[in-house]
């Protein structure tokens, strides 16, 4: 066998399917597209889920199980960068950053994380602490007290 001799097996080419190209083709007309509707026309393409504006599946089936998205624990964030505004010796208390207009809600409580550095010497009162914003509050002299 030689290089010149060399040929794709059978069937693993095949003419492209083209289509509109008169009656003897078997795709003129309306080119494999039936009549009409929306399947027919250019551009068509239909969501799977689509169900003909009959009232989808998944709407009509009854919702089971537990979700605990209600009852979840959302905790209002201060950055360590923003308590650098209080003064040393200062008690920083959810009440005193509400007041400071540092928290607009206070939600289900504040979470003190990391981010920044804290100059300040402070006693942070929060219902928790990451544990980065730990290690910076020890590293600065400050406490941290979970409420």
């Amino acid at each position: 066998m030689k290089l010149n001799e060399l040929q794709r097996n059978i069937g693993a080419t095949h003419a492209k399917k083209r289509v509109g190209r008169g009656p003897g083709s078997g795709l003129g007309k309306t080119s494999g597209k039936g009549q009409k509707g929306q399947k027919a026309r250019s551009g068509a393409s239909i969501n799977p889920v689509f169900e003909g504006g009959q009232l989808p599946l998944y709407r009509r089936i009854p919702k089971r199980g537990f979700t605990n998205a209600k009852f979840k624990t959302v905790y209002a964030v201060v950055n360590l960068a923003q308590l650098n505004v209080f003064e040393d010796g200062t008690v920083v208390t959810p009440a005193l950053l509400k007041d400071t207009g540092i928290l607009k809600k206070q939600l289900d409580g504040v979470k003190v994380l990391g981010n920044g550095k804290l100059e300040k010497k402070l006693t942070i009162q929060a219902n928790k602490f990451s544990t980065s914003a730990l290690e910076k509050i020890k590293e600065a002299g400050s406490k941290a007290e979970v409420i």
